[in-house]
């Protein structure tokens, strides 16, 4: 029988921060008194029976914001917590169970008294979820502000952030456990796998997958840089010998995706992801529109046409995006221009200085590259926002089309066109060197070196303003809020797997023409490591954990880069002077024998896909014997209430 919540008492002496909450500054006192009267209300009073307490206590005058909240719970609400949320633990009998307070004692570690057996990232998961469905009951409006509507089942905290109330809410870093991970994950300049295990205790399973599919790809990729070595010292201008080279990358991007999704599988299921269920999800943050009712949850919230919304993606986003692209083709005529021109002073000059300069043109477009693509990604960003999309999941499938689509054509467009329309093999080569090169130094310098730089200045700032108060709170505290409300907020890993996927199609599209590309993409992959592990520790704020079973969309991603690169791979064979020879007389045949090729491989491709399981056997016997006694524990519970109203409809 499940105990209401007003049973418990979840009060707690000792006061452990684990979320911040940051107020804009000019916020008004009865703003602040009624939000955390509503964080500590009680559950049956429509409360998150949370504990709260400022940074800094009343009456205490400090230079910058003093609207800053520490946000903790005690032991047993947290307890409370994993079982609202569904959180999977490991059992006594080493099945993993959606955990439930009743049944507490059969968790593997479990004790009363030990407060370790949810990690501080499970805790933080626990607290943004209570805090995310605080809900306006008969309120009106944010008490202070009555242009912040309110309405029943509204969530408080979305509504303070979009009219700028709610300016930060992020989970505080454990130092000592952030110390002890920076120092196994990267203070070492060892080759050895990472920590992941460790990475998923701390950052949760989204950033945890994100390095185990780095790791993963890294090593996936050494076949290809073993057998590319030789083939660049021994067969560099023989580009007949390279038609064994592309038949093997064919086949290696689909065995690793295949085997990927296996490895995946295991993951999840260890750290409990693949048995959560899903949540009915809630209207994003920016959603607007008109306050109707919603005819699945009956709750009263904003409601926008659909229709309205595809007239903004067809008539407004999808012309956009079609600009770009010609905005993108544009700059690549401008390029093969620079390269013919550049060519052209080659020829007439025949020096050390013009062999150089035959490179220059392809690093001045890869610079412009990664300039359009970022500048891109902000407007794409702008307009999916604009598109007022209801479920975050709408908005970022929409976001990550837009996105692919231009970075798929933007970096890889001039190489089709001078393999596919040129026929330069030798100016192909050179083309995806310069571009796979230049992109990987440039992403280092903008993603870990340059932020690092800057933050290692803002810390200084931040502790000399620290060391120069003399106020009555705990310090260590209070600099390390300071300190990491100053970080910069991790957006995700979007960008992440973009680089990855970018490196993937230099990878496979044409590497037989350069087979040195999968040697970079290691060597680059792992400097990689490093540096996100650096980034993730140092430079941006601990973002919360948001649990997943997959690398989501990203695989559809990739499998369809390599179903791409299948067609590629195969018109580069038949280009070949090596497969022409066969065909002196009829170019037709050759055509029809590479189209009934690429047919078979791709025929061969999905054949291994449905043979390869997504879950190894094991995993498949755990999960359906966890049904069958679920379905099992739900007849035993049907029959005894069956019972029970027979018995009571007997005089």
């Amino acid at each position: 029988m499940k105990i209401s919540w007003s049973a418990y008492d979840t009060f707690e002496a000792n006061f452990k921060p684990l979320v911040v909450i940051e107020l804009a500054e000019n916020t008004k006192d009865e703003t602040k008194e009624w939000l955390t009267q509503k964080i500590v209300e009680k559950k049956k009073n429509g409360g998150a029976q949370l504990l709260i307490k400022p940074l800094v206590e009343d009456g205490k005058k400090i230079d910058g914001n003093q609207n800053i909240y520490l946000v903790g719970a005690s032991h047993l609400r947290l307890l409370l917590g994993a079982e609202t949320v569904g959180l999977v633990k490991e059992c006594n009998d080493h099945t993993m169970r959606a955990f439930t307070y009743s049944s507490r004692k059969t968790f593997k570690n479990f004790a009363e008294d030990n407060h370790d057996f949810l990690t501080m990232t499970e805790c933080q998961y626990i607290i943004k979820h209570e805090l995310e469905n605080l809900r306006a009951k008969a309120e009106k409006m944010i008490p202070g502000y009555p242009q912040a509507k309110l309405y029943p089942g509204k969530s408080i905290m979305r509504r303070l952030l979009t009219n700028g109330i709610l300016v930060h809410m992020f989970p505080l870093h454990d130092t000592e456990e952030l110390k002890k991970l920076g120092h196994t994950w990267y203070g070492q300049l060892k080759i050895s796998y990472q920590p992941l295990d460790e990475i998923r205790n701390y950052f949760g399973e989204t950033i945890s997958f994100y390095f185990a599919f780095l790791e993963y790809f890294t090593f996936a990729l050494i076949p290809m840089a073993v057998i590319g070595i030789p083939y660049y010292f021994f067969a560099w201008e023989d580009y007949d010998k390279y038609v064994i080279f592309a038949t093997f990358n064919l086949l290696w991007s689909t065995v690793i995706l295949e085997v990927w999704k296996r490895c995946c599988a295991v993951m999840a299921y260890k750290w409990g992801t693949l048995l959560m269920k899903r949540q009915f999800e809630e209207p994003r943050p920016g959603f607007h529109g008109v306050l109707g009712i919603n005819p699945v949850t009956g709750r009263e919230e904003p409601v926008y046409s659909s229709f309205k919304r595809q007239l903004r993606i067809y008539l407004v986003s999808l012309p956009f995006v079609c600009l770009c692209l010609y905005i993108s083709l544009y700059v690549m005529m401008i390029y093969f221009d620079l390269e013919n021109q550049a060519y052209l002073y080659h020829e007439a000059n025949q020096s050390d200085l013009s062999n150089l300069l035959l490179y220059v043109p392809s690093i001045i477009y890869a610079v412009v590259i990664e300039v359009l693509n970022r500048i891109y990604q902000y407007a794409a960003e702008f307009l999916t926002s604009w598109e007022n999309h209801r479920l975050e999941s709408s908005y970022q499938n929409h976001l990550v089309l837009k996105v692919l689509v231009f970075n798929f054509f933007n970096c890889f467009a001039s190489l089709f066109y001078i393999a596919f329309v040129m026929f330069d093999m030798k100016l192909l080569r050179q083309s995806l060197a310069t571009l796979l090169i230049t992109s990987q130094i440039l992403n280092q310098c903008v993603e870990a070196i340059l932020p690092y730089c800057l933050q290692k200045r803002r810390h200084k700032r931040v502790k000399k303003r620290v060391k120069s108060l003399q106020i009555d709170t705990d310090l260590s505290v209070f600099e390390q809020v300071n300190l990491e409300k100053e970080m910069d907020t991790y957006l995700g890993t979007f960008d992440d797997y973009l680089e990855l996927f970018l490196q993937f199609g230099y990878v496979s599209l044409f590497s037989c023409v350069y087979p040195l590309a999968a040697v970079f993409a290691v060597l680059n992959n792992i400097t990689e490591m490093y540096s996100d592990a650096l980034k993730m520790c140092s430079i941006f704020k601990r973002p919360f954990s948001e649990p997943t079973a997959s690398i989501g969309v990203w695989q559809l991603a990739f499998e369809t880069m390599s179903i791409i690169s299948v067609v590629t791979n195969c018109v580069l064979i038949g280009m070949s002077p090596q497969v022409n020879a066969l065909f002196p007389d009829s170019k037709t045949e050759l055509i029809l024998i590479v189209v009934l090729a690429e047919h078979l491989i791709l025929a061969i491709k999905f054949l291994m896909a449905f043979a390869i399981p997504d879950k190894p056997e094991d995993i498949r016997i755990k999960l359906g014997r966890l049904e069958f006694e679920s379905l099992e524990a739900l007849k035993q519970q049907q029959m005894k209430l069956a019972t029970e109203s027979l018995k009571e409809e007997k005089p």
